[in-house]
């Protein structure tokens, strides 16, 4: 039985994190993959069980039979889910998975300058966007 489809919990404000989910659903010939915008206004009503905060801070996947995997976790297996970035797989060994998780963590508390650096763009324009309970707490402006 196939765990698949993967959905992939994924803020859609983060420059970064979109193209990243873009190139994967491009490259998801075999259809194992499903995103989810955790921003979109009935997130929270479709998926009641994941909370969308803590989704923010540490990205969240959740396999067809409703195991939960997070953080580097869900880069590792969308990636392998779709047959690229194998080197991904050192991050998960043992005395790796320490630095990687930390890095990890680094990257999601400072996505948004991260983003920056890399695209000049901060955040995709959250007013293009619907309104959604998990912008404000997590510092989107809502006003344009």
């Amino acid at each position: 039985m196939s765990r698949y489809p993967l959905t992939l919990f994924f803020d859609s404000y983060c420059p970064i994190c979109s193209a990243e989910m873009e190139e994967l659903r491009t490259l998801d010939g075999l259809k194992r993959l499903r995103f989810e915008d955790i921003h979109a206004a009935d997130f929270t009503a479709r998926y009641p069980h994941i909370d969308p905060v803590a989704a923010d801070r540490k990205m969240h996947a959740l396999y067809a039979d409703g195991t939960l995997i997070l953080g580097l976790d869900v880069a590792h297996q969308s990636w392998r889910a779709v047959g690229r970035k194998k080197w991904l797989s050192i991050l998960r060994l043992p005395v790796m998975r320490w630095f990687s998780d930390l890095g990890y963590w680094v990257f999601a508390r400072y996505r948004y300058a991260i983003s920056y650096l890399v695209t000049g763009q901060r955040r995709c324009d959250p007013c293009s966007k619907q309104a959604c309970d998990v912008a404000p707490s997590v510092g989107i402006d809502s006003d344009c």
